[in-house]
């Protein structure tokens, strides 16, 4: 069995765009060694791509959250800096157009793993969301975060993400 590495929603918008934050942008060096490293094992490694149209401020999230992000076909929706070319064409990707991703969780059901272990940002919001629907389709399976490799525009929020994920046997490394 291979291991994953889920490398979430690493796009523009969320590092350096409208939704941008300096803790994001210093996650690249280690989200790209992790992308390195699972590559050079002959590891799996999968992208989700967090995905609006125009229509976003319509949406439950767009009312919410009304600030326009990762619209498809737009620069803010590629992935980051050295990240972008880590991009292989065998990884797999998901796009998304809430915070976790229901084929991602049909993948998982479906594709068994030694272990599973998520990067990305945002930590409370589609990570977590993420981890959670990776450890519902593959309840057996050890699931890590990097804390490293994860970051919130939030502290506090960070924090509280890591300690939920923590408490639901999700192992949060590197804290």
């Amino acid at each position: 069995m291979k291991k994953c590495l889920i490398v979430v929603d690493y796009q523009n918008d969320f590092v350096c765009g409208s939704l941008g934050f300096p803790e994001a942008v210093a996650l690249e060096e280690c989200i790209a060694q992790k992308i390195e490293q699972y590559h050079a094992s002959g590891e799996e490694v999968v992208f989700t791509f967090d995905t609006h149209t125009e229509d976003y401020k319509n949406t439950q999230e767009g009312s919410n959250s009304p600030i326009n992000h990762c619209l498809r076909d737009t620069d803010g929706h590629v992935l980051y800096g050295r990240v972008a070319t880590l991009l292989r064409d065998s990884d797999k990707r998901f796009h998304k157009h809430t915070f976790g991703s229901d084929a991602l969780y049909e993948y998982l059901k479906q594709e068994p793993f030694e272990s599973v272990e998520l990067v990305g940002v945002v930590s409370n919001i589609c990570v977590i969301a993420n981890a959670v629907l990776a450890k519902t389709a593959q309840p057996e399976t050890p699931m890590f975060v990097d804390a490293r490799c994860t970051a919130s525009n939030n502290a506090a929020l960070n924090k509280a993400a890591l300690d939920v994920m923590e408490s639901l046997q999700i192992k949060v490394i590197n804290r």
